[in-house]
């Protein structure tokens, strides 16, 4: 994973340095596509004429580059006076160069035709490393934004209006965004047009068969179209409406309150959202609503068709609050509890990655475990502590006010921050410093110590000397001490939770540089002084350590690099060598390698563990099971299966699971890894 992004972020380093010893390109601001295409699903084809108006934003600009997916062959570019522009193709970037006859000149605009046609499977190279954007299948297709199905400048950062006229045979419909209209095109074609005049991300179209199935929802109707997964269709639906229902109390009113939802093929992306309409993989709807995928999904109707980042070092802006979302819905779905344990997981994701800071977030590639970390979950993990520092009332206030001013515009972090400020009436420099233009998170350290006020004697909690108080209030108790941290510029509000004989007291503290001293006094004697009690802040601890491992290990076995995460699991162990969950982490390598001994001391060192998580005491009875069933040791491999059922977890169908290997021997599979 890391080394990916590395070789990528290289080979973009060289290209750029190839293009400036040539002409150097501009920049552009690009304001409407009208998008002309053919799609054959029979064929596999498309066959396109874009015409791309938009404005020099530099001057004597002589040359450009669109991104366009390698599978389209241009044929042809021309300019508004049908003048032909040379062009090269690089297959490295997915660009095609054009160099002008004469530069362009700044704040004019001009009008590009391209032409181009090419065979999309869904088996090409994708513009993004390892997922599929577009395809043409012959019984449905997808061709979304990030497939540079058309030509792209500004990926991601450039809004632009379009009129898109999609052609398709007659028993196949489009979808897409905008204003629609069809009508007939010749023999057994249909020719459908959507306007959209708001400046976005419109293009992203789908072409389906059949009708779809329509949901009533909490005044949403919403159109899905599901072909593996019709029978959830409905739930869908229903969830739907009741999502949007809540945004829009959060995030006032959407783009459009009406959706449709399309279902896509295995190898896409689990979710991608275009103004109006989501796609959704089989994988991502799964066996049941998967609300959070949803939520996020739905939440970009507002932070991307409705507001966007000016640039990619802001895209914090857009997936963070579209990441925050979904820890939204889920508290107001399922309660404070759910909220707190997806606040947390959303905190060990944002710490696999230390760099780089998140203004330089553009350095990042697309769609990489690195790039949602950084972007989507330091992001959300940023818009907590937002919330915790200028309260819920004001922050509540921020989420409803901000899409509205800026709608259908690019925004940038400096935009965020001034409206939090006005909001709250705070100097909010400090914290966008710290957690934006700045990296790394502190590890808190604490010292105090206890005084009777009034009276003499005081419990000693630390060995660190203070100096004596001032008695003030006869009866009572002072705590004085320090918190202590690693970063010179670091500056937070934290709190501080003073357990007593009585109620338990609070109070905000303003940790400042690598020590900041502190003095609470209380009513009841303190037993106990904890920091940040309810985990607001992004910071690391123990425990945060080894989950941060584990969490790391798991992105490099999702691309394949075993070796990579072993040595993530190792470091988590020599934290807490009692963590069931990076045993069993291990144990699973082991496992797919079919080193059944290693994997079976692995399974064992998780029961003797902590068993946090849960699920990881039935799950490594069942895979001991399993490797007993492959050793030819039947009665041992029964009597896991039964303890895995006596644990009564069904975490991911455990006690089915444990059920069919009594009835049948696990069978050993050959390894791919």
């Amino acid at each position: 994973m890391f080394r990916k992004t590395l070789v990528a972020a290289l080979l973009m380093t060289s290209l750029a340095a190839a293009q400036d010893r040539g002409s150097k390109p501009g920049r552009i601001d690009v304001d409407n596509y009208i998008i002309d295409a053919d799609v054959n699903p029979r064929t596999q084809t498309l066959v396109a004429t874009v015409k791309v108006r938009f404005v020099a934003l530099d001057n004597d600009i002589s040359s450009l580059s669109f991104e366009l997916n390698n599978a389209l062959n241009v044929s042809s570019v021309v300019d508004d006076t049908g003048n032909q522009i040379p062009a090269s193709r690089s297959s490295q970037d997915f660009t095609v160069r054009l160099n002008f006859p004469a530069p362009l000149t700044k704040g004019k605009a001009t009008t590009l035709t391209f032409k181009y046609d090419g065979r999309l499977t869904g088996q090409e190279d994708s513009p993004v490393y390892g997922i599929k954007f577009g395809a043409i299948q012959n019984n449905f297709a997808y061709l979304m934004y990030p497939a540079r199905w058309f030509p792209v400048n500004g990926y991601t950062v450039d809004r632009y209006t379009a009129d898109l006229r999609i052609t398709v045979p007659s028993s196949f419909k489009v979808i897409a965004s905008g204003l629609e209209h069809s009508e007939a095109a010749g023999a057994e074609k249909t020719l459908y047009q959507f306007q959209y005049s708001k400046p976005s991300f419109p293009g992203s179209i789908a072409v389906v068969q059949g009708e779809p199935t329509r949901v009533d929802s909490q005044g949403v109707t919403t159109s899905l179209y599901f072909r593996q997964k019709q029978s959830l269709a409905n739930a869908y639906g229903e969830e739907t409406g009741k999502i949007m229902s809540y945004f829009t109390s959060v995030y006032g009113l959407p783009p459009q309150a009406n959706l449709t939802l399309v279902e896509t093929e295995d190898g896409t992306p689990n979710g991608f959202s275009a103004p109006g309409v989501v796609f959704l993989s089989p994988k991502g709807i799964g066996n049941q609503v998967a609300a959070r995928l949803l939520a996020n999904q739905l939440a970009r109707q507002w932070w991307e068709t409705l507001v966007s980042p000016i640039n990619r070092d802001h895209m914090w802006i857009e997936n963070g609050n579209a990441r925050y979302a979904e820890l939204l819905w889920d508290e107001h779905a399922n309660g404070p509890a759910a909220f707190e344990q997806d606040v947390h997981d959303t905190y060990v994701e944002a710490l696999t990655v230390d760099n780089p800071p998140l203004i330089q977030s553009s350095r990042l590639e697309d769609f990489s475990p690195e790039y949602w970390a950084t972007t989507a979950a330091k992001g959300a993990a940023i818009l907590n502590m937002l919330r915790n520092v200028i309260g819920t009332e004001n922050f509540s206030k921020l989420m409803a006010g901000f899409a509205e001013q800026h709608g259908w515009q690019s925004v940038s972090t400096a935009d965020f921050r001034t409206m939090a400020e006005k909001i709250s009436g705070e100097n909010l420099q400090y914290f966008f410093v710290q957690w934006i233009e700045s990296a790394g998170a502190p590890q808190f350290r604490l010292e105090y110590t206890v005084f009777r006020l009034g009276g003499p004697g005081a419990a000693a909690a630390s060995a660190a000397p203070t100096p004596t108080p001032t008695p003030t209030q006869k009866g009572g108790f002072r705590v004085m001490g320090k918190i202590s941290q690693d970063l010179d510029t670091f500056h937070m509000p934290v709190d501080l939770k003073i357990e007593t004989e009585g109620n338990p007291e609070t109070k905000r503290v303003d940790v400042v540089g690598t020590s900041s001293e502190f003095s609470v006094d209380t009513f009841g004697k303190p037993k106990s002084v904890t920091v940040d009690p309810n985990g607001a802040v992004l910071r690391w601890d123990a425990n945060m350590r080894v989950e941060v491992a584990i969490k790391r290990g798991e992105q490099f076995v999702a691309i394949g690099e075993f070796g990579d995460a072993l040595k993530e699991y190792q470091k988590a162990i020599e934290v807490n060598h009692g963590s069931s969950l990076a045993h069993y982490r291990v144990a699973e390598i082991f496992f797919l390698q079919n080193n059944y001994q290693s994997a079976a001391n692995e399974y064992r060192e998780a029961l003797n563990g902590d068993l946090t998580p849960k699920w990881t005491e039935v799950w490594a009875h069942i895979r001991l099971g399993n490797i007993f069933d492959v050793s030819g040791q039947r009665d041992r491999a029964v009597n896991e299966y039964n303890l895995a059922i006596r644990t009564r977890d069904d975490t991911e169908g455990a006690q089915a699971e444990a059920a069919k290997y009594l009835k049948q021997p696990y069978e050993h599979k050959r390894s791919n890894v």
